[in-house]
């Protein structure tokens, strides 16, 4: 209840209350750790409650990434290197959940995403709520899938509270999908760094990969994430099959036209 909450903060109900009307402007940081422990919020959350305290008290912007990556971002020669030399599939996204580069196998894994949205650049959030049917198949556990995606969004949307693309995906989703809109009711935030995801590949099967994935220090904003199967498992039988059509798709489109 309010009056426990302000107690175990060591505040006044009246400015919990105040607080809790969105009044957070000039908030200290030792009052927002003392809720954090006493709502016992996780590293997300804890986070997620900073970011609006300064977007409250006006100083967010000073604390936004030096630059957002463009619409028309692609990556250096350096990182598509860098993404090429790894085996398994590696993708870059934005916090909006734009997919903006991969190598071969990342691309070949997530195929589904990019035929069905007829993107260069596909957009997970759209994949996931708006071509619902591809994406129940795609990701076997779907709700978790939607959950994820929805906390990443509500986090960046903390983080960067005046990212105008971020604010027109948001009301887009809202409008079109009420799986979207009760989701983004909940406030639910995440961070998305590392565990195992279950997929559904349309010619390989069935895909359960582990993940980590690191912010990128070079471009601020943007994920990079690497999947690997364990070695020797049936996920690990089925990349190899699939990076082997990736290589021949790859190789056939760089082949030059030998016809005269």
């Amino acid at each position: 209840r309010r009056g426990e909450v302000a107690v175990l903060a060591g505040i006044s109900v009246e400015y919990y209350a105040k607080l809790e009307r969105g009044a957070m402007a000039g908030v200290s940081a030792s009052v927002l750790d003392a809720l954090a422990r006493a709502l016992q919020l996780d590293d997300a959350e804890r986070g997620h409650l900073f970011h609006l305290a300064h977007a409250a008290d006006g100083t967010t912007a000073g604390m936004r990434p030096r630059r957002r990556p463009g619409s028309r971002w692609t990556p250096r020669p350096g990182l598509q290197w860098v993404l090429d030399a790894f085996t398994g599939p590696a993708i870059v996204r934005n916090g909006r959940m734009d997919l903006l580069a991969t190598n071969n196998l990342g691309q070949a894994m997530h195929a589904a995403v990019y035929e069905v949205t007829g993107e260069d650049r596909p957009n997970f959030a759209r994949f996931t709520f708006l071509h619902t049917r591809a994406a129940r198949d795609f990701y076997p556990d779907w709700d978790g899938a939607a959950d994820t995606c929805v906390a990443i969004l509500r986090t960046e949307a903390g983080r960067d509270p005046h990212d105008k693309d971020l604010h027109d995906l948001v009301g887009e989703l809202s409008t079109r999908s009420d799986d979207f809109r009760s989701r983004w009711s909940r406030h639910d935030v995440r961070y998305h760094g590392a565990g195992t995801k279950q997929y559904r590949h349309r010619d390989v099967g069935d895909l359960e990969l582990a993940y980590e994935s690191v912010d990128m220090l070079s471009d601020p904003g943007l994920t990079l994430t690497f999947y690997a199967a364990e070695p020797a498992s049936a996920t690990a039988h089925a990349l190899d099959l699939l990076a082997s059509w990736a290589s021949g798709t790859a190789d056939a489109r760089a082949a030059p036209d030998d016809r005269t």
